[in-house]
């Protein structure tokens, strides 16, 4: 008799926020290597490495796949991978706070698109995060204005849709059984679909390597702890946490992103940041807390375990 798949959220939630740490820490690092790289090489680069990683770990994690989870992990791949390209075009013309934060209004998106595409249910006490994750972009963005600080709107409108795709993606992740019963293969297919997709525009210039010691340890985080590592746990988070509890908890980016971008590039730490990126905590508390994610996990059907 199988054992019965049992959600532990607490386990999900913590492996959702070390995603956000990871990922937020990427958009500085990705700011500083496309001054000297091309974005596609870089993504290209950063994706295939990451795939081939866990790929060489588990060699025989793609052996036997149904079809529905080979079109699960490149659907994944392809809603990732354009919005990833998306926002690492844009990330030319914004700060990499602006560009985290824009991103983070994902946590809005979710929730909407989850109950237009899915009819998903989603608690009052998940709507009054999402509520509280909206007015730290708000406050943020009124705030950035106030102080000078100057945002291009068109790479604004562009890292706007990576949101939208960021979103989707959460969404599938959560909702389709080859997603939740094949993580670690969905994980590695889905890099290897953006790794083939940023290497086929990559390719009729030719790959741009990293030419200094210091460019190839920054692709090797990009590469090993932001990719790999992270679309890992965030694959396995998301087998205990609901797709708007995840967004939720994956808002926290913003505040990894400037910490990170104040401390290696001096970037100014401003009201605007302490004020967003309060609200945003606090979004996170609400679904983090006892009753919050138990209560979502008890109301939606619990994924199939991973083989």
């Amino acid at each position: 008799m199988a054992a019965v798949f049992a959600p532990r959220p607490l386990l999900g939630a913590v492996l959702l926020l070390s995603v956000s740490v990871a990922w937020g820490s990427a958009f500085p690092l990705m700011k500083d290597l496309i001054v000297r790289m091309p974005v596609a090489d870089l993504l290209a680069e950063r994706y295939g490495i990451a795939a081939f990683a866990l790929f060489a770990l588990r060699p025989g994690c793609l052996r036997g796949l149904p079809e529905s989870t080979w079109l699960t992990g490149v659907l994944l791949g392809l809603l990732f991978g354009v919005g990833q390209t998306a926002q690492a075009v844009a990330l030319h013309d914004l700060p990499s706070s602006v560009s985290g934060f824009t991103v983070g209004s994902s946590v809005v998106i979710t929730p909407v698109l989850g109950l237009v595409l899915l009819g998903a249910r989603i608690s009052g006490r998940t709507w009054g995060a999402v509520a509280l994750a909206l007015a730290a972009m708000t406050v943020f963005t009124l705030l950035r204005e106030a102080e000078g600080g100057s945002v291009s709107l068109p790479a604004l409108a562009v890292t706007l849709l990576s949101a939208v795709l960021y979103a989707g993606h959460t969404l599938v992740l959560g909702s389709f059984a080859g997603a939740r019963r094949d993580a670690y293969a969905v994980t590695v297919i889905q890099l290897g679909t953006i790794a083939l997709m940023t290497g086929v525009l990559a390719a009729p210039d030719g790959l741009t390597l990293p030419r200094t010691t210091g460019d190839w340890a920054l692709l090797g985080h990009l590469s090993i702890v932001a990719c790999a590592l992270g679309f890992l746990a965030r694959s396995y988070g998301q087998l205990h946490v609901p797709p708007v509890p995840a967004a939720v908890i994956l808002s926290a980016q913003p505040l990894w992103v400037t910490a990170l971008a104040v401390v290696m590039y001096g970037e100014p730490l401003t009201w605007a940041v302490f004020l967003g990126g309060g609200l945003i905590a606090l979004a996170m508390l609400l679904v983090v807390l006892p009753g919050g994610l138990l209560r979502t996990a008890r109301r939606g059907t619990g994924p199939a375990p991973p083989r």
